[in-house]
């Protein structure tokens, strides 16, 4: 992991996408409105929805804000979960370079390798069929709150297509004209396959004006 964008990242060797769980976290259910009696529940209910779908060779691309609460418990129970797991550092998690100094990112790293992530920059962009794209936590613009925080670990709008979780919106898909929403809020608590995403990269390219 490097504090550094990851630009040659391979989009085309995952197979899912997803962020947001907050495992761990006793009032996500109040604060973003989640259909559980519990945290107990709401754990055990996206555990089995990931394995439901996921593979123990799938790969699955996390945008961040994986495990909250207590957290050596939180990211332990991730370790049920199915298959090759990369984590793009939310602001919420304890190896982000947003909210952790290098010493706190050094002192949990080894617990979220030793549930089996592989942890990553807070930026990647690579290609996914011949096509650029960026994956992170964070939207171009846009928060939970009125306060746009962490602008400065924010991808720049270039206009490559961002695939992005943070906002907890409901709405599954396009945040932006270039943008989707990946979060578990909009998503059933599950991972988003990655023909879906393929399906909307293909929709911008049809909608792009012709060149002379």
């Amino acid at each position: 992991m490097t504090g550094r964008p990851l630009t040659e990242f391979d989009f085309d060797a995952v197979d899912f996408v997803t962020s947001d769980h907050h495992f761990g976290h006793a009032r996500i259910s109040e604060l973003a409105g989640r259909p559980f009696g519990s945290v107990d529940e709401m754990n055990a209910a996206m555990i089995d929805r990931w394995n439901a779908i996921v593979g123990p060779d799938d790969v699955v691309l996390h945008l961040g804000d994986l495990a909250l609460g207590p957290i050596e418990e939180s990211v332990g129970l991730t370790s049920q979960l199915n298959g090759r797991r990369l984590l793009v550092p939310g602001n919420h998690d304890r190896v982000s370079p947003a909210t952790q100094s290098n010493r706190a990112i050094e002192r949990f790293l080894p617990m979220y390798e030793a549930a089996g992530w592989t942890v990553l920059p807070e930026i990647v962009e690579g290609q996914r069929g011949g096509a650029r794209l960026i994956a992170s936590h964070y939207p171009f613009e846009g928060d939970t709150t009125g306060v746009e925080r962490h602008s400065s670990h924010r991808p720049a709008d270039t206009g490559v297509p961002l695939l992005h979780g943070h906002t907890h919106d409901r709405a599954f898909g396009a945040h932006g004209s270039h943008e989707f929403h990946v979060g578990v809020d909009a998503s059933g608590f599950a991972p988003i396959r990655f023909d879906v995403i393929d399906a909307w990269l293909a929709s911008l390219s049809s909608s792009a004006p012709d060149e002379d």
